[in-house]
């Protein structure tokens, strides 16, 4: 969640069981950065910081959660519109997770290219594959599933092909108020990457629907943020 999902902030949730932790988003190049200023003018959170002290910036946070939960893996989201920054940001020492923004359905973001219309980019699978060939750490990359006139399974296959070790999936479906379990059942029976769940994570019944589908994890934003986590995740 841009603009909340901070060091100080995970910190604080991190003891409620969770084993990986999600930084940013963070935008990384000048039509990225030029978005989030734009965002945060219309009153959205965001994280925006400039280009020479943004790399500097995320390693501290890094090295913040970790000081405190070293057992805990961090990850990175984060956008670009070309590998190089992801790249760099991949090489931060204590960094474990890059993950790349496929996701994010922000106009401002969206007109640069990035976020969920990574997804409709010809060089998608090459994009990818220059991050995992020259990062030190694993990467995952977090889509937006049934986005108009996307294939989300075809995007998937392309993810994994590419390389990367986590495919994250917001199963979201237009006009449908749950997650889209029979997506995320089709993806992980015709994929061999790793797959977290997300969304509807929102009390036990959907962790369950949601372990059903096959997923090897889940994610949560938004019931922590909003503090209606009223369940032990370390149950599942």
């Amino acid at each position: 969640m841009a603009g909340i999902t901070n060091a100080d902030f995970l910190n604080k949730v991190i003891p409620y069981g969770f084993n990986v932790a999600t930084l940013g988003g963070y935008s990384l190049d000048n039509p990225t950065i030029e978005a989030s200023q734009k965002i945060i003018e219309r009153g959205r959170k965001e994280f925006v910081f400039p280009l020479d002290t943004i790399f500097n910036h995320i390693e501290n946070e890094v090295s913040s959660i970790k000081k405190v939960h070293n057992d805990v893996k961090v990850s990175a989201n984060v956008r670009a519109t070309t590998p190089q920054p992801i790249v760099e940001i991949g090489k931060i020492e204590d960094l474990d997770i890059v993950e790349v923004n496929c996701h994010c359905r922000q106009e401002e973001i969206l007109a640069v290219g990035c976020g969920q219309e990574m997804l409709t980019r010809s060089d998608l699978g090459d994009f990818i594959s220059q991050v995992v060939d020259n990062v030190d750490c694993e990467v995952s990359v977090k889509i937006r599933a049934n986005v108009e006139g996307v294939d989300t399974l075809k995007v998937a296959n392309i993810i994994e092909d590419a390389g990367a070790d986590y495919l994250h999936i917001d199963a979201m479906k237009k006009g449908v108020f749950e997650a889209d379990w029979d997506l995320l059942t089709e993806i992980c029976n015709n994929t061999d990457i790793k797959i977290i769940g997300n969304n509807s994570v929102n009390s036990e019944d959907n962790v369950k629907k949601m372990i059903n589908t096959g997923v090897n994890g889940f994610s949560i934003a938004r019931s922590v943020i909003s503090g209606n986590l009223d369940f032990n995740i370390t149950n599942f």
